[in-house]
């Protein structure tokens, strides 16, 4: 369980990929430059799993590996830091991608005109579906009418203001 309190790499690993990503991400604060087995041993995961962590972690910048060798057993071996100046840049692509996907899914509803029966139950259709099943509803077969999404683009258009609102106070 993650607290309102604890290290923005921390709540942001968890975010990402829950318990597991939560125990290495605090492995990882206690100990910088730990390798894999010492992550795996300190958090009771198997190494398998601690890897997928990491690579995952690594591939979004969050962490960073530095391969050394190990004298001991004579060959490489990663040791892992954390990047956690990385984290706000992080959260500011993430929005910046929802931001797009909202956009991209608002044009899609002004662009398009969406016809419904009325029965809750049953998806609503664009206008090229509609016509090709004669205006009738694929569902139940009831006379498909022309459907306001005004709800839907308001809704849309809120979160993508709220979105970029916050991305601008972070600035």
């Amino acid at each position: 369980m993650v607290d309102k309190y604890e290290d923005p790499f921390v709540r942001i690993a968890s975010m990402i990929g829950g318990d597991e990503y939560l125990k290495v991400a605090r492995s990882l604060l206690k100990a910088e430059d730990a390798t894999d087995e010492e992550i795996a041993s300190s958090t009771g995961l198997r190494i398998n799993m601690v890897r997928k962590v990491l690579y995952d972690l690594f591939g979004k910048s969050l962490i960073t590996g530095i391969r050394v060798k190990d004298e001991r057993k004579g060959w490489f071996v990663y040791r892992w830091r954390t990047r956690r100046e990385e984290v706000e840049h992080f959260i500011e692509n993430q929005k910046k991608k929802i931001t797009e996907r909202l956009q991209q899914r608002l044009d899609y509803e002004n662009a398009s005109d969406f016809y419904h029966c009325g029965n809750e139950d049953c998806p609503r259709v664009t206008f090229e579906n509609a016509l090709d099943g004669m205006f009738k509803c694929p569902s139940c077969q009831n006379v498909l009418n022309l459907k306001k999404n005004d709800k839907s683009r308001k809704a849309y258009s809120k979160k993508i203001d709220e979105i970029k609102k916050d991305m601008q106070q972070t600035f």
